[in-house]
């Protein structure tokens, strides 16, 4: 079975028809790329998945379980919230809470949903003690175990985005996407965030990653999508996409980032 499974997408706003019925699978340690020009679709593909915006129409399942289908009823806000724990989504302009040093920004959903547990008021100090443990050693994965007491307002922008991709695997996802990565980034701070999302693809880490870092794409994906107008254009391995493209649409797209 498919980790991520995408079916006959559809998405709209007013008029306009982003989403023009996208399917595509992904398995477990897969990494797919999904490139394009801007307003092609890409991001919308993510926050349809990660359900921040609501398909029109089509099916979205992620480790087994249903995200949408067009005829299934509205859920309750504990089993939704229960989904979206399966899938972490890094943006591109961070997000992080600057009332919160580094540390509390990466644990903070993970003492929340502690509180839930039927144990929680008898074992509070083990388990507090057990998620500081995790976010230190992801911290210390990121390559940040030095900033745990910073602020974010202290960090440069690459080391915001580390933060960013702590915090989304704290939760352990099924699957981590990732929405232009580094499109808030100078070439020197891409690079630091470019290693780290390599180093979770040699760990077999399920990733999306909607990015314009051709090179990148290229070198870490199993898999790139090439979207034109709202429809997937050209789906194949990234020697397939980018080395012999079968569309002439892609061609003329890979083209503008050749040397």
């Amino acid at each position: 079975m498919s980790v991520l499974e995408v079916k006959d997408l559809k998405k709209s706003f007013g008029k306009t028809d982003v989403l023009k019925g996208v399917s595509f699978n992904l398995e477990k340690g897969e990494v797919l790329s999904i490139i394009g020009s801007s307003g092609s679709g890409k991001t919308t593909i993510l926050r349809c998945i990660n359900q921040l915006e609501t398909p029109d129409s089509g099916f979205i399942s992620v480790g087994g379980e249903v995200f949408f289908d067009g005829n299934l009823e509205k859920e309750n806000t504990k089993e939704r919230r229960r989904k979206q724990l399966l899938v972490g989504l890094v943006f591109q302009d961070f997000h992080l809470f600057p009332q919160y040093n580094v540390l509390k920004n990466v644990t903070l959903a993970a003492e929340l949903l502690a509180k839930e547990r039927a144990d929680y008021k008898q074992n509070k100090k083990a388990i507090h003690d057990e998620i500081i443990e995790k976010a230190k050693a992801i911290l210390g994965k990121v390559g940040l175990s030095e900033k745990l007491t910073n602020y974010p307002c202290e960090l440069s922008g690459g080391q915001k985005q580390r933060v960013s991709i702590a915090r989304a695997l704290m939760l352990e996802p099924e699957v981590l996407f990732f929405d232009e990565p580094t499109s808030a980034l100078d070439p020197e701070l891409t690079g630091e965030i470019l290693k780290v999302i390599k180093s979770l693809a040699e760990e077999n880490m399920t990733m999306v990653i909607v990015t314009h870092e051709m090179s990148f794409a290229k070198a870490v994906s199993s898999k790139v999508i090439f979207m034109d107008n709202g429809v997937i254009e050209e789906e194949g391995t990234p020697e397939e996409v980018f080395d012999n493209p079968k569309s002439q649409r892609t061609k003329e797209f890979i083209s503008k980032f050749s040397d």
